[in-house]
């Protein structure tokens, strides 16, 4: 374990106060060299790919798809990029999750070369010219797909390629029980599951006129924790699930308070993550210092003939509070229910709030359907839909659930390249490829809306490290200057590639004629807005690369309007994670916490350098918790305004942070336009990674 004591040696400081990064590349070399002698090892290239087809490790379409002179032209296009791994971190990370190992985990059989080969060449499925493009944005790290999507390509035994799954649950035992079968497949497969529970009779309701009978929503919740923790993809990745409630059900309550360390063990939940649906009128309440009232799903669907998930609670709260045939809570003190979930955030972590007013509001595709929740990373913005699930023999009226097609751009490689246009031609292409490749036949409302509306989610990685290595603080002006600029580009040419994969596959999503897309509206405010950088600071950033203005955008609106797009959904901020390592990227589009950051390895601690420190920017390198959060939560506005679902969004915070300024924080975002708030992080608390959306 001698790299592990010199990757330790970072933290033993120069004369001048800096850290002794040298020793992070004596640790790399070291690594590399116990990585070799465990490599096994082939006389040619073209005799290691037959065997790795042969004894079912590669999918056996390879050699189908492709002559073996070109294989071995990726495969050789792979090492020309002189590839080398900038941290411990980067190299540790690939090897101990991502690389092909022999099936008694002795030996490696791919070197990081060797996995993007076969990731490039699996996507490309015959296609040279697109094999050739992928190899060189993935050894130039532009772009990474999620992580089921890269660890499982080219595999022959493997998981699905999707992250995350969304399901939606209706008020009966047939439709909990297909959920929670669903959730035991998908999870089987690798996936993270949200589940929303806001459908579902409260506690107390009636069950088939026999009044106080229903058990409520927490009994589903615990089921769904014990699926996820039995099923998982064959132990290489945590089962991962969440539920979300509307904060407007009777139940609501008893989600809030099951992180609870000494909860009930009725509806403690220890791994199950827990989200909040708040729609707008919950923070106008407590402006004015109104109290609140919680409703029966039952009851309501009953007297409107409409789901809990269908209300729009911003119109019709008022008519439920003087409704008497609904049943309802007690009156509550608004603003001491927004404390209570600053509490509980800052105790576990939870729950995380999706903001479904701002959801909708900025939905594109609002005449098809209604977000009512999100994922377990809160960047899922899409519409689903609840399926009747009826009696043995009948037949069922499947409808569309959600899946999470996720890859990132890394920020500091795409401009350092002058690339974005480039690279998020090459992130669409690979994201709808895995679109096209995944069809999770026992989860059918998902292969439904994968079929269908060919969502994707292109996001952005290493913005912190990409800024901190142009010397530009993270909540400076400049700061917000290029996140608008970029965010804007990045926008524009997804919805350019999508309008173009669309007329190359002669089909749009369906329902597009009915979207915003489709009447023009979408593109209003690009017409008369510009959102190019106007200072000669940030200008300078993009050099030669071409940025949209209104010109641009009105000509894309009549090709989008003549020709559709062919996904539904194209971006979304994920907050990658263990594949940010291996990119040598700070996490997705939030700060960082530590310059150098500590992680457990087996039984030692490891510590990773953030990506370019130096003496001349750790300045630039400001920790979260340093940070005013209502600036990170600024430049997270500015990114979502060009983002049509979310951004994941953490706060930083100390631990006794008064539970009132940390629901002022909560105020704040609803009124900035974000969909969603992810995790409290607070000094003293430390998250599990959240492996289902990592990406």
């Amino acid at each position: 374990m001698s790299y592990i004591e010199s990757n330790n040696m970072i933290l033993q400081k120069h004369e001048d106060g800096f850290y002794q990064l040298e020793h992070d590349q004596d640790a790399i070399w070291k690594f590399q060299a116990e990585v070799n002698s465990k490599m096994k090892k082939f006389k040619t290239p073209e005799q290691r790919f037959k065997w790795l087809v042969r004894h079912k490790y590669y999918y056996k379409q390879l050699l189908k798809e492709y002559s073996m002179e070109d294989i071995l032209e990726i495969h050789n296009l792979a090492r020309s990029f002189n590839f080398g791994f900038k941290s411990f971190m980067a190299i540790s990370k690939f090897y101990q999750d991502y690389a092909l190992m022999t099936n008694n985990k002795q030996q490696y059989l791919e070197t990081y070369e060797d996995h993007n080969t076969i990731v490039a060449l699996y996507y490309a499925a015959g296609r040279m010219d697109r094999a050739r493009r992928y190899i060189a944005t993935l050894m130039k790290q532009r772009y990474q797909p999620a992580t089921p999507s890269y660890m499982n390509a080219g595999r022959a035994r493997r998981g699905e390629l999707v992250s995350c799954f969304l399901l939606i649950a209706d008020d009966s035992l047939n439709s909990i029980n297909y959920v929670l079968n669903c959730c035991g497949q998908l999870s089987k497969v690798g996936g993270g599951v949200s589940v929303n529970l806001s459908n579902l009779r409260a506690m107390s309701d009636p069950i088939q006129g026999y009044e106080g009978a229903a058990k409520g929503i927490m009994v589903v919740a615990k089921l769904m924790e014990d699926t996820f923790s039995a099923w998982d993809q064959m132990g290489q990745r945590n089962g991962s699930g969440a539920g979300y409630v509307s904060i407007f059900h009777l139940d609501a309550d008893m989600l809030l308070h099951s992180k609870k360390h000494n909860a009930d063990e009725k509806i403690r939940l220890k791994k199950l993550s827990t989200g909040l649906v708040v729609p707008h009128i919950f923070f106008e309440l407590a402006e004015r210092g109104e109290d609140f009232y919680q409703f029966s799903p039952y009851d309501i669907k009953k007297e409107y003939g409409i789901q809990m998930t269908d209300v729009d609670f911003d119109k019709m709260y008022y008519d439920l509070v003087a409704n008497e045939n609904i049943r309802k809570s007690e009156p509550k003190d608004t603003v001491d229910y927004l404390n209570e979930i600053a509490k509980q955030q800052v105790e576990t972590g939870y729950p995380y709030l999706m903001y479904q007013t701002n959801a909708n509001k900025f939905h594109p595709l609002r005449n098809l359907g209604n977000v009512s929740f999100s994922n377990l990373c809160t960047e899922i913005m899409q519409l689903i839909e609840v399926s009747e699930i009826n009696d043995w023999g009948k037949k069922h009226t499947i409808r569309r659930d959600i899946n999470c097609v996720l890859g990132s751009l890394n920020a500091y490689n795409v401009m350092i390249d002058e690339a974005i246009e480039e690279s998020v031609y090459d992130g669409m292409d690979m994201l709808t490829d895995v679109v096209r490749l995944s069809n999770v036949k026992n989860a059918p409302g998902v292969a439904k809306a994968n079929r269908e509306m060919h969502s994707v989610g292109l996001g952005l990685m290493n913005l912190h490290g990409y800024l901190a290595s142009q010397l530009i603080g993270y909540e400076s002006n400049y700061a917000l200057e290029f996140v608008t600029a970029f965010y804007n580009a990045m926008n524009y040419y997804s919805l350019k590639r999508s309008m173009e994969i669309a007329i190359e596959l002669g089909e749009t999503f369906e329902g597009f004629e009915k979207s915003d897309y489709a009447d023009g509206s979408y593109f209003d405010h690009y017409l008369t807005t510009d959102y190019r950088p106007t200072t000669d600071r940030v200008k300078a950033l993009f050099g030669s690369q071409r940025l949209p203005g209104p010109e641009d955008w009105t000509w894309l609106k009549g090709e989008v309007i003549k020709h559709g797009i062919y996904h539904s959904y194209r971006l979304a901020g994920a907050p990658t994670q263990s594949i940010s390592y291996i990119q040598n990227s700070t996490q997705g589009f939030m700060p960082i916490t530590d310059q150098v950051e500590t992680r457990a390895y087996e039984k030692s601690k490891t510590y990773y350098p953030m990506p370019h420190l130096s003496r001349q920017n750790h300045f630039a390198y400001k920790s979260a918790y340093k940070m005013d959060m209502f600036n990170l939560i600024d430049i997270v506005a500015a990114a979502q305004v060009h983002v049509d679902q979310a951004i994941s969004c953490i706060l930083f915070v100390d631990s006794d942070i008064p539970t009132n300024e940390l629901a002022m924080y909560y105020v704040y975002a609803a009124k900035k336009g974000l969909k969603s708030l992810y995790y409290t992080r607070s000094r003293e608390l430390a998250k599990e990674e959240c492996e289902a959306c990592a990406v």
